[in-house]
């Protein structure tokens, strides 16, 4: 019987190993209703104490500094980018990830921010790995909203550390109805999809509007490790992303009569946790392969990929988390990882539309010597973002990628969490478009 809830199993386990190694974190702070930068927020941050809150939060607030004030590690103030210095934090050694077990295998700290005019927010248990840059953000409320937003972040254990439901087997194929169910008649990575923060049955659960490459750092930092190797963190996300693609292809839950894409339960989805942090080295593969799925040969929707830990739970014909991080210590590539529990006959797709980007992928990398309409509009792009990140330089919109395009370009990437070589790949391109667009609906509203 599948629990309801979808509430992990808060039995105790050995979680305080030696904090023998280090993990970094970066705090992010953006306003809630236009994304953007605050600056001068002030950010503390402590050893979590999950046990002395409360799940609303009442006891946090209520107490406010004098609660929070114990132990402080860090006190900070935010940058012009809404971002705080990169912090070197203890974390349990390496190897507590690379196999199961009973003992937690990445530290836990809570993180306190506080802005003149904003609702202050504590984010409870934020997770930090060894040798792992994590990014938590922080999303404030202005004093003024008459919207409802939640002082209090709780994040819950990795599903592969804490106990949660298994899923709930279904087709790996979605029937093709003759009143064509299939609402969609090509895959589209969307701009938004719209989240239910429970199970499809419950009614009063908060739905999350989540950009879709949000979306799957998210769900990838709740359910695999960040240490694990690079071939096995792309064949998992791979994997989420077929099975997060397939729910809005085939509209799943809107052909039932809900409002929403998908959903947090891991008994019918996949596991979000809104204001959850994110791992560099997870982002960095989504940011890489975001338009990416699998498929199958004549099969026209993505490939619902189900998949489980492989270790409490078995799951023949699906993915096994733990399986594949073996397979990747052993040098397979993502696709032989994915071949191996999904068959040989499935290969990597790629989506034929992108929402909400304004300018598609030029198809080669921009740098010195460039020219043309695609440096335009990206010179065009930087200089709307730098409006809201004044610490991005203005360029000169004259379509040459000139030395002063690049160190823009390469200010853009030390920001957002990309490599800093100021040369526009594939994944600067489309992070540039996401920061212009969400800049650009602000300038609308204003």
């Amino acid at each position: 019987m599948v629990d309801a809830t979808d509430t992990p199993d808060s039995s105790p386990k050995d979680t305080a190993p030696a904090f023998t190694e280090n993990g970094t974190m970066q705090i992010q702070v953006v306003s809630a209703f236009t994304a953007i930068p605050i600056s001068g927020a002030s950010v503390t941050i402590r050893e979590s104490r999950k046990e002395n809150l409360t799940d609303t939060g009442e006891e946090s607030e209520t107490n406010g500094n004098s609660s929070f004030g114990d132990d402080i590690l860090y006190s900070l103030i935010s940058d012009t980018s809404g971002q705080t210095e990169n912090l070197t934090l203890p974390a349990p050694p390496l190897h507590y990830s690379e196999e199961p077990g009973e003992i937690q295998p990445y530290s836990e700290y809570d993180v306190r921010i506080e802005a003149p005019g904003y609702a202050p927010l504590t984010v409870n248990g934020s997770n930090v790995f060894s040798g792992q840059q994590t990014i938590q953000p922080a999303i404030l409320r202005p004093d003024n909203s008459t919207l409802w937003f939640s002082p209090l972040i709780l994040i819950p254990p990795n599903t592969l550390f804490g106990d949660f439901p298994p899923k709930i087997p279904e087709e790996e194929i979605k029937p093709m109805q003759e009143n064509d169910e299939i609402v969609l008649s090509r895959v589209v990575v969307p701009e938004t999809i719209v989240v239910h923060d429970g199970v499809p049955s419950n009614a009063n659960a908060a739905n999350y509007f989540v950009p879709y490459k949000d979306y799957i750092k998210n769900v990838a930092s709740c359910e695999i490790y960040s240490t694990w190797p690079r071939a096995t963190l792309t064949a998992n996300i791979l994997a989420i992303m077929s099975f997060t693609l397939n729910r809005v292809y085939t509209e799943w839950y809107r052909n039932r009569g809900y409002d929403f894409t998908i959903t947090t339960s891991t008994a019918y989805d996949q596991k979000y946790v809104y204001g959850r942090n994110i791992f560099d080295s997870i982002s960095e593969v989504v940011d890489e392969i975001f338009t990416a799925y699998l498929s199958r040969p004549g099969v026209r929707q993505p490939l619902f990929t189900q998949y489980c830990d492989g270790n409490r739970v078995s799951c023949p014909n699906w993915l096994s988390q733990w399986g594949s991080k073996r397979l990747g210590d052993q040098g397979y590539s993502a696709i032989e990882i994915l071949r191996y529990y999904y068959g040989e006959s499935i290969y990597i797709n790629t989506a034929e539309e992108i929402s909400g980007i304004p300018f598609s992928w030029p198809g080669n990398n921009l740098d010195i010597g460039s020219s043309g309409q695609k440096v335009y509009q990206l010179q065009e792009q930087l200089n709307t973002i730098a409006t809201a990140y004044p610490a991005l330089p203005a360029v000169t919109v004259d379509g040459i990628y000139g030395e002063g395009t690049k160190a823009s370009v390469r200010a853009f990437q030390s920001i957002f969490g990309l490599p800093a070589t100021g040369i526009v790949d594939y994944a600067t391109w489309f992070k540039i478009s996401d920061i212009f667009v969400g800049v650009s609906k602000i300038a609308e509203l204003a």
